[in-house]
């Protein structure tokens, strides 16, 4: 399967996720949604966080100009709100899955659909 199957299928496809994209921890998105586009700044600043995920707990991140306040954030995954939206990153072997979902969406629904996709792309490692 392609990255951007992944994207298509697995995440968006799942009618919970909104946009998303897979980026590289070295750098480079692998794959997107249309008109989901995540700065260099942005790609660097989502992998560092699970590097120092205190800094993303204190100061939230962005994703694609929009700023989200940080719910939870650790060595795998980190999840985020803005008004009614929300966003969830999880870290794999090689990748961060970077998903955004939209009210009425909640995050019960859309993150197993990420962290699934995550459990299951370190299990053939990536």
């Amino acid at each position: 399967m392609s990255w951007q199957a992944y994207v298509d299928t697995n995440l968006v496809g799942s009618g919970k996720i909104s946009k998303a994209a897979i980026i590289g921890l070295a750098g480079g998105v692998w794959a997107s949604s249309p008109g989901y586009t995540l700065s260099a700044d942005e790609q660097k600043a989502i992998v560092n966080s699970f590097n120092n995920p205190d800094e993303a707990r204190a100061h939230g991140f962005r994703l694609a100009s929009q700023k989200f306040l940080t719910l939870r954030a650790d060595e795998r995954s980190i999840y985020g709100k803005k008004a009614a939206d929300g966003a969830i990153l999880v870290k794999t072997k090689q990748a961060v899955l970077v998903a955004e979902y939209a009210g009425p969406i909640q995050a019960p629904e859309a993150t197993p659909v990420v962290e699934s996709l995550a459990d299951y792309l370190i299990g053939v490692g990536y």
